[in-house]
């Protein structure tokens, strides 16, 4: 009885994510078609001015130099992307990039992708690129962000469109797409066949930003070393190939905050792999007091 309910709390998480990211897919799609049909007056009037530059928290990050040197945006960006940078950043400083693991549509995207991956190579999928190669390649996406922060802080201009796949993905119909970011979506998606969130591995600049939250976020992923029996299960469920078995605390710049490797979903023992504050309290032991209880939590 116990495991059937616990079968049914994990498919009712899973489902609530994957309801949270088709949500945010549909509503970015839906404002970057309207705001083409606003241009030859067929839109939704009201939210003609909504753009994807508008909903994109990058578009505040990118801005912040410009908006403290002259008190406006980059162009093409909005007061909106300012917004959504700081609650962004306040959800990020609280709980980890969820935006990355259920908001973002583009990471979500790459996501559903991998089902097809799974299918193709079964275990094999997301474990082909050695272990160092790929560790030295998860840090290209700093290189990537500093580059962007200092082109665009230089030029005033939206650099990173150009080059951007998500950009190209929900404005493929325009024509306002350069070449080169049809070919970083081309990439990408054929590179989620075999590696699982390869651009939010590799290449995402704003990723990498919220990354950096990971090593002092309020709520964290944490692991009770008590309870767990060592089955590998959460790491084997982490898309971003993170260790969680051999940590105390889950500090690592990659972690999306997707709870795919907490006891709400891949761990078999209940309370062992958590999103919380503080750590777990060990259990009480025949003649232990109240104060050294007390000590140790």
């Amino acid at each position: 009885m116990e495991k059937k309910r616990r079968r049914l709390s994990r498919k009712k998480t899973a489902r609530i994510r994957t309801a949270v990211q088709i949500f945010f897919f549909v509503l970015i799609a839906l404002i970057a078609v309207n705001h083409t049909l606003s241009e030859t007056g067929s839109g939704i009037p009201i939210v003609a001015e909504a753009s994807l530059h508008a909903v994109c928290p990058f578009g505040g990050v990118v801005s912040i130099y410009q908006f403290a040197a002259a008190g406006d945006f980059v162009k093409k960006t909005h007061a909106s992307s300012f917004i959504l940078m700081i609650i962004v950043f306040a959800l990020t400083i609280a709980v980890g990039p969820a935006f990355c693991g259920w908001i973002c549509p583009f990471g979500s995207v790459q996501e559903w992708l991998a089902k097809i991956g799974r299918r193709i190579f079964g275990k094999r999928y997301n474990s082909m690129v050695p272990a160092r190669i790929d560790g030295i390649l998860r840090y290209l996406r700093y290189i990537v962000a500093l580059w962007v922060l200092y082109v665009t802080a230089l030029s005033v201009q939206l650099v990173f469109a150009d080059y951007d796949p998500y950009f190209a993905l929900f404005n493929f119909w325009t024509g306002e797409v350069a070449v080169t970011a049809f070919i970083a979506l081309g990439a990408v998606i054929l590179l989620s066949l075999i590696i699982e969130r390869p651009f939010c591995k590799y290449a995402c600049p704003y990723g990498a930003i919220l990354g950096l939250f990971n090593l002092f976020r309020i709520f964290g992923i944490r692991r009770n070393p008590v309870t767990c029996i060592d089955c590998k299960a959460c790491d084997r469920a982490c898309p971003m190939n993170i260790t969680v078995s051999t940590a105390g605390r889950v500090r690592h710049h990659q972690c999306i905050s997707c709870l795919k490797c907490t006891s709400e979903q891949a761990c078999p023992v209940p309370a062992t792999v958590e999103l919380m504050t503080g750590r777990f309290i060990p259990p009480v032991s025949a003649g232990t007091s109240t104060a050294a209880q007390e000590a140790t939590s």
